[in-house]
């Protein structure tokens, strides 16, 4: 493995550490950041008005590799009602990504983040994590880590919520 890969994680760490001493970390009802700003290479989807669960990972992280599976069934169950799972990759090089999406069986949208720009903002400090986003483009929840079914439920349960009141 190549040392350099976790780095960008290390680095998102560190800034994460300085920049919470000038601004508070997101939170629970703060309006998430608009992505077309931080130059993300991918085709974005619409996310206007749509619940939407935006997830951090990288090709060398192993709680990534198993949250995966459970973000493809979590679409899967819930797209036709118009939920949007967009995957983020911090990998540093792109064919990183590539390598492990060509492993991963998942048909919701990618995006990557190779400077870290959008990770940094939002204060992601370990992966996998991510954003579940209301259709008014507020912050309804931060999941850290993956849990395994826990985690799942979680996603699950939350999203069933949104869609109730959309």
């Amino acid at each position: 493995m190549n040392i350099l890969r976790p780095s960008l994680v290390a680095a998102l760490l560190a800034l994460a550490s300085f920049s919470s001493a000038f601004a508070a970390p997101p939170k629970v009802g703060d309006s998430f950041p608009n992505l077309a700003s931080f130059g993300l290479e991918g085709t974005l989807p619409d996310l206007k008005g749509k619940v939407v669960l935006v997830d951090f990972w990288a090709s060398w992280c192993g709680p990534c590799r198993h949250s995966f599976p459970a973000l493809q069934e979590v679409y899967t169950k819930f797209k036709e009602q118009g939920l949007v799972v967009l995957g983020v990759s911090l990998d540093e090089e792109k064919t990183d990504m590539e390598g492990f999406l060509k492993k991963s069986k998942s048909d919701f949208p990618i995006a990557r983040d190779p400077k870290g720009k959008l990770a940094e903002k939002l204060e992601v400090s370990s992966i996998p994590a991510s954003f579940l986003i209301s259709p008014a483009g507020k912050i309804v929840a931060i999941h850290s880590g993956y849990e395994g079914d826990k985690t799942k439920r979680e996603y699950i349960a939350e999203i069933e919520k949104l869609l109730a009141a959309k």
